[in-house]
């Protein structure tokens, strides 16, 4: 009897995990659902699933910073990101840290089933919807380009918190740091982007996909 795929997915929308683990449990085993990157993690390093489906914007630990941690330390499972976000640069930067594919939330129930499939089987999948996009945005910049900018993991830890709202003490137990760790980082990406006020910080934040 064939072994059935195990599935972990991961969203901050918890009608639209509800919704994905009906779709999916017929077919595959839905192992656990998280609603923020670092949940995800956490899960995830226990559970041991096959792939995991994840969105980009999420709580706490957006789903680039968390698939790329993810990778780093379970690199054999597949990543397929499922997201509203159909910038073609977005796709760029997710294959980037380790992604098997791509989808849009609007895409049928049916290329999902398919793009599970095809990462099962050791092949890369991007929805149609965006692949002449994805190949104009290659062709651009052949090397990849990172949406991210030069910001490390920890500096884009601090600005997805602080965007969200989050005061410099509360981002500061998040991490596990001071608060003048938090401020230097802070200040630190302000002046390295030529960034001047806090809104600009949360615009620069959004214009990443940390922040919904």
């Amino acid at each position: 009897m064939k072994t059935r795929t195990r599935i972990f997915l991961a969203d901050d929308h918890a009608l639209l995990l509800d919704a994905f683990n009906k779709l999916l449990e017929p077919k595959y085993d839905v192992v656990g659902t998280a609603t923020d990157g670092r949940q995800m993690l956490t899960m995830v390093r226990r559970l041991k699933p096959d792939v995991v489906i994840l969105d980009i914007s999420m709580p706490n630990l957006n789903g680039f910073d968390a698939g790329e941690k993810l990778k780093k330390i379970a690199p054999d499972i597949k990543l397929i990101f499922l997201t509203v976000n159909e910038d073609p640069d977005m796709v760029t930067e997710a294959f980037r840290i380790g992604a098997n594919g791509y989808l849009l939330k609007s895409s049928a129930v049916a290329e999902l089933f398919r793009a599970i499939e095809a990462v099962q089987g050791g092949e890369n999948y991007v929805t149609p919807k965006i692949t002449q996009g994805m190949i104009s945005s290659f062709i651009k910049h052949p090397g990849g380009q990172k949406v991210h900018g030069d910001l490390s993991i920890r500096q884009r830890e601090v600005l997805q918190l602080l965007a969200e709202g989050n005061t410099m003490k509360k981002v500061a137990a998040a991490l596990n740091i001071t608060p003048r760790t938090v401020a230097f980082h802070k200040y630190q990406i302000m002046d390295d982007l030529e960034i001047k006020t806090n809104s600009q910080l949360i615009q620069y934040a959004l214009k990443l996909g940390l922040v919904a």
